[in-house]
């Protein structure tokens, strides 16, 4: 399907729901439910709080060392079958986590499930690159983030109830169900066609990772960067905000709940900045939400109280949930269709390095000069980064016509 083919809105959303969105949240499901549980798995086993935040991070490294061999992946054997493959390499896994009572036979299943997790994303984002139409891009993907979202907020209440009446393992075992359940749903759409035209005159050459990423450095180096930017400051505040609360001498409880209702705007306005950015553009959601963001980062050292804390988590809350799916939607305005699945494996690599250095500049800065410097100094990164997008995220769909070249 071609964005020319401009097909009706039952015609192109109904059929993503069982293809796309529907596997997609019985997975997120499955990994929301065992996220948590990954450290008290570990403590369980006898390590110590260090080496289970360690054991915890494995996944995050995993999929930042894996986008790129993604790619190569998705390539060969095509979105769908990836997608099944690591849907059951999950099952796997959380089934082995669930029998043994080896920290580092757990250490080893949660990197091979980072590196699953990056198959799944890109292949996903690759298939609705493919299939959805430019008018409805930017709420294809807001919605994939969504439903995300929805996920990893379902997940964690489904394992607290399992858990409340068994064991951790069991978490595992209702992971492995869930993975299993999306690779049988996902086998059952039909194949996607291939990304390449049998008219290209590139058709019968294949496109080679770093040969695709150097063609298109530009669009990486300009865009691509300032997303690197956008995911610091998300991946920030997962990190600042709990900090920052029990700095401030709240319980554990209030800033779970605290943390809990700055999440909710993820699920709530993921649809609508969608709509935002189908109808007026890129820019009039990723440049404001990032300023937002922020701006949040920014003053929350002068927030000492329980309601100033939470009213500024929700500002931040506010600008990440409005810009849900911008990266996967910058990523797919950019992808050439030859190459398309080894571009935006570079353009997931550049996102995740954005996600891993969010807390660790927290991490580094707090330890030189304290929480409050380190919230300064996010957060002044983070309006360096609304300048550079503002400077290279088109405006006008005629701007926007023109980031995929037409190979």
């Amino acid at each position: 399907m071609s964005p020319a083919d401009s097909p009706g809105p039952r015609r192109t959303w109904f059929p993503l729901i069982t293809a796309v969105y529907g596997p997609t949240l019985l997975a997120s499901i499955g990994f929301g439910a065992v996220i948590p549980m990954i450290a008290l798995r570990a403590i369980e086993l006898g390590a110590g709080a260090g080496l289970a935040a360690f054991i915890t991070s494995l996944s995050g490294l995993a999929t930042l060392a894996f986008d790129l061999p993604a790619g190569v992946i998705a390539a060969r054997l095509g979105e769908k079958r990836s997608i099944v493959a690591a849907c059951l390499t999950d099952v796997v896994i959380f089934g082995i986590v669930s029998v043994s009572h080896s920290l580092v036979l757990l250490g080893v299943c949660v990197f091979v499930h980072g590196m699953t997790g990056s198959v799944f994303g890109l292949a996903r984002s690759t298939y609705l690159t493919t299939v959805l139409p430019l008018r409805h891009r930017a709420r294809g993907m807001s919605s994939l983030g969504g439903v995300f979202r929805v996920g990893w907020f379902i997940g964690p209440l489904a394992s607290s109830a399992i858990i409340a009446r068994g064991e951790i393992q069991h978490a595992f075992i209702f992971a492995a169900i869930m993975s299993l359940t999306a690779a049988l749903v996902t086998l059952a759409t039909k194949d996607l066609p291939g990304e390449q035209n049998p008219s290209d005159k590139n058709a019968s050459a294949k496109p080679r990772t770093l040969h695709v990423l150097r063609t298109h450095r530009h669009s990486l180096l300009t865009i691509g960067l300032g997303c690197l930017a956008l995911m610091v400051i998300r991946s920030s505040r997962q990190t600042v905000i709990p900090l920052w609360a029990e700095a401030s001498g709240l319980s554990a409880s209030t800033t779970s709940l605290i943390y809990a209702i700055s999440m909710s705007f993820d699920i709530l306005l993921f649809f609508p900045g969608g709509a935002i950015m189908d109808r007026f553009g890129r820019w009039f959601v990723c440049v404001p939400s990032m300023f937002v963001m922020s701006v949040g980062v920014l003053v929350l050292p002068l927030t000492h109280t329980q309601l100033a804390i939470t009213l500024v988590a929700c500002l931040i809350g506010l600008g990440n949930g409005v810009s849900s799916g911008i990266v996967l939607t910058l990523g797919a305005d950019t992808a050439p269709r030859f190459g398309r699945t080894q571009f935006l494996a570079g353009w997931r690599m550049l996102a995740d390095t954005g996600s891993a250095l969010g807390p660790l500049m927290i991490s580094l800065a707090s330890t030189i000069a304290g929480l409050g410097a380190a919230a300064l100094v996010v957060g002044s990164f983070g309006i360096l980064g609304v300048a550079w997008l503002s400077r290279w995220v088109p405006r006008t769909p005629e701007q926007l016509a023109t980031l995929a070249p037409d190979d």
